[in-house]
């Protein structure tokens, strides 16, 4: 494998322009609302739920990851490519990429090698501004909270200390995770605790990805749970007559975002939710999209299948009706290697004896998948410091587990990368796909359904509450809540609440923290140990490494 130049990605590219794409999909130009020549937003009416009734839903996740994560959005671009390749009408649908990462830890999210998305620049930064409409949408609230406070006309008589809504900014800023606002005297509004969570994290963005239109997101903004009166009453954000105003601010961010791939098929990229500290999926809407106008539509989820494909299948499908047929757990011989105990700087060095004893949490995630009446394929992501000896172990193992473990190729080929994936996914559809079902019903009490969770897919023993966590529960009892969808937030290194357990842990209990309410996208956020809904940058950011010249010419940001 070689890293490309800019002169071959160029070569590789030969940039489309989108009507061209949208051609592919049957679209006219007068549907689409262009955002210069490679990427425009898509109007809702394209969506018709026969075909998404019809057509085929392929997940892409992956094994408990490495902090660089293991190829999940390579692997979707170039699966996508091998599909189109053997004559399969296929789009991917991915999630809007989060500055936080970008200039974090794991620098651009728009696939790598000849398997990307393009303009990749443009998709890694400011896009066509959705996130920002998030933001500002989200911060408005914030004001108008505030603003009430200190109202001497429409004051809602609002308890400063039960207020949960927070604002939120798109980089891991951890400076702001708790900051005191509201001084300087009364002209300045009523002091009192605040905090920043990052924008892929807010409940604005997981009302984008769960509306399944103007009218459904404008109900659920307006049912965002605030906090309390003095008097006990709860506060929703239709109470400060916020949801027009939000939904406006939402107007073109709710619309889904057409690019391309490198080799000129359709993408499809909307909505950005983390998966360890929100639901790790992108839009319904953007789902729907793609199944109404191709065949078969690849989706990815973040994280490892504990996280975004447990939500994904558990929240988004459940309240979407879509029937995923085949899931893609990709994993990579590095991460194996981590979990049969390789320290960092041995990443990269062949060891069939860890790849073996780090074999078991793939196994785990092969059960869990399974546990969804749904059929896995493993992708094993290749890397240049793979040996034959390790693939076939994992390809022997998986067979043994009735698996079929395929080795993909798209970062160094492309599509013609990925054939093999390609048809095993098909054969997965086209032979062994069932009814998906989720693993809990969403009436259960919410205990029982956070414990289902903790122990079938993550395989504990139980679940503790702490006091904050008890006192959540009654409030979400009293509020009637309680047949909301679980979403977990919980570290994505390991599948107990202890980052430091790899492989597959046993005997551990997992400890939920607190419970937060979120209203309006109509599920309930369990947080897990020390987890934190704005992330902090690592001590040498992927910043760092960018540069820009004279010419607006941008390198390191991918």
């Amino acid at each position: 494998m070689k890293i490309l130049s800019d002169i071959e990605i160029a070569q590789a590219t030969e940039k489309n322009h989108i009507k061209n794409i949208a051609e592919k999909l049957n679209i006219v130009e007068d549907d689409l609302e262009m955002y210069g020549k490679y990427k425009a937003k898509l109007p809702l009416y394209l969506i018709d739920e026969d075909k998404v009734n019809k057509n085929n839903l392929i997940l892409v996740t992956a094994l408990t990851p490495t902090p660089a994560g293991e190829g999940k959005t390579t692997v979707s671009i170039g699966l996508t490519e091998g599909l189109n390749i053997i004559g399969k009408q296929a789009t991917v649908v991915l999630r809007e990429p989060s500055l936080g990462p970008v200039f974090g830890i794991k620098g651009g999210a728009a696939g790598g090698g000849y398997s990307q998305v393009v303009p990749m620049e443009d998709i890694n930064l400011h896009f066509t501004g959705d996130f920002n409409a998030i933001e500002k949408a989200n911060n408005l609230l914030a004001a108008l909270i505030d603003n009430n406070l200190q109202s001497k006309v429409n004051n809602l008589n609002i308890d400063p200390r039960t207020i949960g809504w927070k604002r939120v900014i798109d980089m891991n800023d951890r400076s702001l995770r708790q900051i005191t606002i509201g001084l300087g005297g009364t002209a300045n509004g009523i002091p009192r605790e605040d905090g920043f969570n990052i924008t892929a994290a807010s409940e604005i963005m997981a009302i984008l990805c769960m509306a399944e239109g103007r009218d459904d997101l404008k109900e659920r903004i307006g049912n965002i749970f605030v906090g309390f009166t003095f008097d006990k009453k709860p506060i929703f954000a239709r109470d400060l007559k916020a949801e027009n105003a939000m939904a406006i601010l939402l107007k073109d961010a709710i619309k889904p975002n057409l690019v391309q791939t490198l080799e000129k098929n359709p993408a499809i990229i909307h909505g950005g939710p983390f998966a360890n500290i929100a639901q790790g999926t992108n839009s319904i809407i953007a789902t729907k999209m793609g199944l109404s106008l191709s065949n078969y539509v690849i989706t990815e989820a973040g994280f490892g299948a504990d996280l975004g494909a447990e939500k994904f299948l558990n929240i988004k499908c459940a309240a979407a009706g879509l029937n995923p047929k085949c899931v893609v757990l990709v994993a990579t011989i590095r991460a194996l290697r981590h979990h049969g105990g390789s320290p960092s700087h041995e990443y990269n060095t062949p060891s069939v004896e860890r790849v073996e004893a780090g074999f078991v949490n793939l196994e785990k995630h092969i059960e869990n998948i399974r546990k969804f009446n749904i059929e896995p394929v493993v992708a094993i992501n290749s890397f240049v410091s793979d040996t034959n000896d390790e693939v076939e172990l994992i390809k022997r193992k998986c067979d043994a587990l009735g698996v079929h473990a395929v080795v993909s190729n798209g970062w160094a080929e492309g599509g013609n990368g990925t054939i093999d994936l390609a048809k095993a996914v098909v054969d997965i559809v086209e032979n062994k796909a069932a009814e998906f079902k989720p693993l809990y019903n969403w009436k259960s009490p919410v205990k029982e359904k956070i414990e289902k969770i903790a122990k079938e897919i993550y395989g504990a023993d139980g679940v503790d509450y702490d006091n904050k966590a008890n006192l959540n529960l009654r409030r979400i009892e009293k509020l009637g809540f309680n047949d909301f969808p679980i979403c977990m937030a919980k570290t994505q290194k390991s599948f107990s609440d202890n980052d430091k357990l790899i492989g597959r842990p046993e005997g551990f209990r997992i400890t939920v923290r607190e419970i937060e309410i979120a209203a309006g996208a109509k599920f309930l956020i369990p947080i897990l140990g020390k987890m934190m809904r704005m992330p902090g940058l690592p001590s040498k950011p992927a910043s760092e490494e960018m540069f820009i010249d004279d010419n607006g010419k941008i390198s390191g940001l991918s």
